[in-house]
């Protein structure tokens, strides 16, 4: 069927755009000589794990226990969890897929590596872990020095943690001024990451995995120092409006939020049917990043989403009021993908206008 006869709202994927992203992504990172291990929250579909996968992908990166459970279930059997797992009930769901895949989990606390070494403790295999590095966006990970060697010389005495590398998000390269403020940001984190690296080495650890990760830095192309082994990207197989500000162009943007017009009560006030329960309310306030209003309306310059309801968002615009009726549908290029997949129930992939493909979004809700 043509998509404009889908139900709305739903979620839409351009077959064509998603394709060349993912390949465009994976030639760099073969180019920069470095494994590209994509974060899967973006999509939260197995389906287009796999297309990651089979592009050239090492292995997946997902938020929760339950996104790797339910990635596993469908065949993905390299899994990191780039997040601290906390509590010896998810532990131990990490432990039964260990049995049966390769997963790593990220760490930055000893009262964590206690917990993981007695929850696997009689496992034939060993508790596979990442340290995590703050590097300037002031979330979690390890910030202090002496902290990063008191947790290596906790792992020494864990019979039953191995370390496998460390990693690190440098998100704050979201609200970079310029090209040349990116890099800058994006640099000092590498180096800072590696840095830590070395010092887990000059204390006898042999690290199989330095891994970086956050979109913008690569979309500009920027070289990735010898050092690092790894790269974590997620928003680049969909885009949305705050990562297509970063590059000046809508023209990746593979997924976009099908609504219909319901009502025109002014002159200028449009409704749709789709709110903050299928696009959110999220903005990005400032950098490269910044968005304009909560959500751009794809067909139409300049035109925006000024405010949203849980089931209606609100375009203030003449213009556009005059160019659509009752019943048209639109779409929206959401500000924040990542959120947005986890709204919907299906993906339909798009080709030519064309309804090619049903997908469900299987880690939709998978918060635990």
């Amino acid at each position: 069927m043509n998509y404009k006869e889908l139900d709305t709202p739903a979620l839409l994927i351009n077959e064509k755009i998603l394709n060349k992203n993912i390949q465009e992504m994976q030639d760099y990172a073969d180019k920069q000589d470095v494994k590209l291990r994509p974060h899967t929250k973006t999509h939260k579909m197995p389906e287009l794990a796999k297309l990651q996968r089979d592009k050239g992908a090492s292995g997946i990166t997902v938020a929760k226990v339950g996104e790797a459970e339910v990635m596993a279930e469908h065949g993905l059997t390299d899994i990191f969890i780039a997040n601290e797992i906390v509590g010896e009930t998810k532990i131990g769901r990490i432990k039964k897929l260990a049995q049966s895949i390769a997963i790593s989990f990220g760490v930055d606390s000893i009262y964590q590596l206690k917990e993981i070494d007695k929850v696997f403790q009689g496992s034939e295999k060993k508790a596979v872990v990442l340290i995590e590095i703050e590097v300037g966006e002031k979330r979690s990970g390890i910030i202090r020095e002496e902290d990063f060697v008191d947790l290596l010389d906790e792992i020494k005495k864990c019979e039953q943690v191995h370390l496998k590398g460390v990693f690190s998000h440098d998100g704050h390269t979201y609200a970079a001024e310029s090209v040349e403020h990116c890099k800058e940001l994006y640099m000092q984190s590498v180096k800072r990451t590696v840095d830590f690296a070395n010092i887990a080495q000059d204390k006898g650890f042999t690290l199989d995995v330095v891994s970086i990760g956050s979109t913008p830095p690569f979309l500009f192309g920027f070289d990735i120092p010898e050092a690092v082994t790894e790269i974590r990207p997620g928003t680049y197989i969909l885009m949305d409006a705050s990562q297509s500000n970063v590059i000046g162009s809508y023209h990746k943007a593979a997924a976009t939020v099908l609504t219909t017009v319901i009502s025109k009560p002014t002159e200028e006030r449009v409704i749709t049917d789709v709110g903050a329960k299928g696009i959110t309310t999220q903005t990005r306030s400032k950098g490269l990043t910044k968005t304009q209003g909560l959500g751009k309306m794809k067909e139409f310059e300049d035109v925006y989403i000024d405010k949203v309801f849980d089931e209606h968002a609100i375009i203030y615009n003449k213009n556009f009021s005059e160019n659509i009726h009752l019943g048209d549908k639109v779409q929206i290029i959401p500000n924040h993908i990542c959120p947005v997949s986890n709204l919907h129930e299906k993906a339909y992939l798009i080709q030519d206008d064309l309804v090619v493909k049903e997908m469900n979004v299987e880690c939709r809700g998978k918060l635990q």
